[in-house]
């Protein structure tokens, strides 16, 4: 064991018209874990918010929708805030494994990185693993799956994350690895099975103008960043097996 502290272990979880899954989310990580549980609702239209809160989350409701990454660095904010020094992410809609948390955050406890990626690449369609490979040739970011919200973050990631800059992307994936291992972070990827979704589709990728205005902005976003941080990616990202 390291000197992370364990006892400040949280999880955040965005949601946002999720009433379906949060509840049978939220009871499955408690299963596996004595986590704090911190959810964040993007002003959601159903009743997600009510749902998570019985289920036993201490829920966020916001006032404005902030889009996935927003609404998840109000929840990386308010862990901190709260003491928190080790934080996993995970999505709402079912998709993540809460038996898999013990092997995201094994890593970070031993001192051996700062950022571990959850990733499962036989999720991934044909057009999706393109994707990928655009993004990490463009980015040079050497994770395979860049889009994964599985995701477990030690304290110094944590303080760079809830900075402004980090407040001015759009989504969590080319942008935010960039930002991690500009200041020389070390991240991990690690194989974690991920179930099918339980909602039927991604909302950042529910139109083919949503998914070209996301490479769009990524793939520029990727190569404005590569020259900086190129050296980090090569020295800082690599794969972690499971003990």
């Amino acid at each position: 064991m390291s000197n992370q502290d364990v006892h400040s272990f949280a999880v955040v979880i965005p949601a946002l018209n999720e009433e379906g899954t949060i509840a049978p989310i939220i009871e499955s990580i408690r299963r596996f874990s004595n986590a704090a549980i911190y959810v964040v609702d993007d002003n959601s239209d159903d009743r997600t918010a009510e749902m998570a809160r019985h289920a036993g989350a201490t829920v966020l409701p916001l006032t404005k929708r902030l889009g996935a990454w927003g609404a998840m660095q109000t929840g990386l904010r308010l862990a901190l805030r709260e003491g928190h020094r080790l934080v996993v992410t995970m999505d709402a809609d079912g998709q993540h494994d809460p038996a898999e948390i013990d092997s995201l955050i094994e890593p970070i406890l031993m001192d051996e990185a700062d950022v571990c990626i959850g990733t499962w690449p036989a999720r991934a369609s044909w057009a999706r693993q393109m994707a990928w490979h655009l993004l990490r040739r463009t980015s040079g970011i050497g994770v395979q799956d860049l889009t994964s919200g599985f995701r477990a973050y030690g304290y110094k990631s944590l303080q760079l994350l809830v900075r402004w800059p980090a407040t001015l992307l759009s989504y969590q994936d080319v942008g935010v690895l960039a930002m991690l291992t500009k200041d020389n972070l070390t991240l991990v990827s690690i194989e974690t099975p991920m179930r099918p979704r339980t909602n039927g589709h991604s909302r950042i990728f529910e139109t083919w103008t949503h998914v070209i205005i996301y490479m769009l902005q990524s793939l520029i976003l990727g190569l404005s960043k590569r020259p900086l941080t190129m050296a980090g990616h090569r020295l800082n990202t690599k794969r972690w097996e499971k003990s």
